[in-house]
Formats: structure tokens, sequence, C-alpha cells
């Protein structure tokens, strides 16, 4: 298959991905040709009907995905992964990228339309993914807001995101500097490593640059992460299901960075 994921890779896989499923309702015949559509509809962005039959009946596959993400299956499994991250009690980045609707998705409209609550419609403005990353560059949390929305006073939002541990430092750029988010990171422990705007004031003499230059990983992540065009383009009609396609890739990135050929 296009995952190029190994055996053991799919043990993993699916091991985390069957402990997060309900307990009750349909289980359902083959979790990983499941799992294999749903990759092959998140990085090809087809429609559901368009599914090769290989895959089995595609109304199927869209009703198992409708109901595990109202089950919030796919955060989830991408929260049990995160979890995992041996490098998130050291370093973690912070940064965001902005994803714009397609011309076909819900929503899209000239005038634009503000987004509903989850599982209501999204609107056409811009779509930010907020996200920090571990030492290694992995996406271990992420939360979803409109295209406007300031970096800076979403720091502490992202800090209480993802696994239950404060890494021993926070790296962001300037769009994170303020000096009410540099002292929120302190009060957990947390070195600030946040470069000062040109216009502050009484900014110090030292900066970690070595350190700051792992920044651009959380933007490979990001490029990683886009190359599943469902993602990218922004085609799903509900802030639920945006949700789920982007927990369900990024967990996938967690175990092993997914391509098609």
């Amino acid at each position: 298959m296009s995952t190029r994921m190994t055996e053991e890779d799919w043990v993993h896989t699916l091991t985390v991905f069957r402990a997060c499923l309900p307990r009750r309702g349909r289980k359902g015949a083959d979790d990983k040709l499941f799992l294999e559509a749903l990759h092959f509809f998140a990085v090809e962005n087809v429609r559901w009907r368009a599914l090769p039959e290989r895959f089995g009946h595609w109304n199927s596959v869209w009703k198992r995905f409708e109901r595990l993400s109202k089950a919030g299956v796919f955060e989830a499994f991408f929260d049990a992964l995160a979890s995992l991250s041996p490098t998130a009690h050291l370093v973690q980045m912070f940064d965001s990228t902005i994803v714009r609707a397609h011309v076909s998705a819900a929503g899209a409209t000239p005038s634009g339309r503000k987004a509903r609550h989850s599982g209501g419609l999204v609107g056409a403005s811009p779509r930010k993914i907020h996200a920090k990353a571990d030492k290694t560059g992995n996406l271990i949390a992420f939360d979803l807001t409109g295209g406007e929305a300031s970096d800076a006073k979403h720091f502490e939002t992202l800090l209480d995101l993802g696994p239950d541990n404060d890494p021993r430092a926070a790296i962001g750029d300037k769009g994170y500097s303020s000096k009410a988010n540099r002292a929120a990171a302190r009060a957990r422990g947390i070195v600030p490593v946040i470069p000062h705007k040109d216009n502050e004031q009484d900014k110090p003499a030292v900066f970690a640059k070595a350190l700051y230059k792992a920044r651009a990983r959380i933007e490979q992540a990001f490029g990683r992460l886009k190359r599943f065009k469902r993602i990218a383009l922004r085609c799903e009609k509900t802030e639920r299901n945006i949700r789920s396609i982007i927990s369900f890739a990024a967990g996938l990135c967690l175990v092993k960075f997914v391509h098609t050929a």
C-alpha cells in the first residue's frame, strides 16, 4: 500500500486505534483496510464515492468514519500516540499555519460565514492550525481557530494541551513574544525561548540561538501534514471532521511519516 508502513508500524497503529474504539457499537471487519482507505481519502483528496473498490463499499467506509468521528476516536488516537513522545518533556516548539478553504468546501462562499460550533459548517475564512511539536518535530497537540486569531493569545492554551508534562524549554517565534507568555511559561518551570520584538524594552543580552534553530522542525511537521491534501485544502464540511482528519494524519506521522509513492 502507499503508506509504506512496515508490519511493525501497523501492529503499533492498530493496537492504539483499537484501544480507542468504543466498547459498544458495530465493530469493523478489517481495521487495517479501513485505515488504509482513510489514508488514501486524506492524501488524494477524493470524494468518498471515488474510493477504489479494493477498500470495500465507499458508503461503509464513510459511515464508519462519521460514527467514529462523532465518538472522538481519532482525537483519542492522536492523543494516545502523542502521550508516548519520548522528548515532549525536554523541548516543545510552538507555531501555527493557515489552511484555506477549497472552492468546493462547504461554506466556501464569496461572502463567507462564521464557523458554527463543533459539527457545524465551517465558514470560508481561513482556518488556522495552532500546534506544538516535541524535540524531534512531531506534532503532539493542536487547536483550530479562525485565521485572524493571534498566536500570542493562544500560547497558554497550547501549553495546557497534549502530553501531561511540562517541557524544560518552550520555543516560539516573535508571534508569541509577550511578557504574559514568558511569565506563564516560567510559572510552570519552563524556560521561554522566544525572541523579543525590536520595540521591546529591557531585552536580555543573551538569547539561546542554538536552541531556537530547532524551531524549523515544527515547520517541517506542518509540511508533512499538508501532504494530506484533505488538510491542505480544508475540504471537510464540519469542524468535527476537520479535527478528526488532522488527528488521524498527525497520528500516522507520529508512527511513521506516510506518503504516496
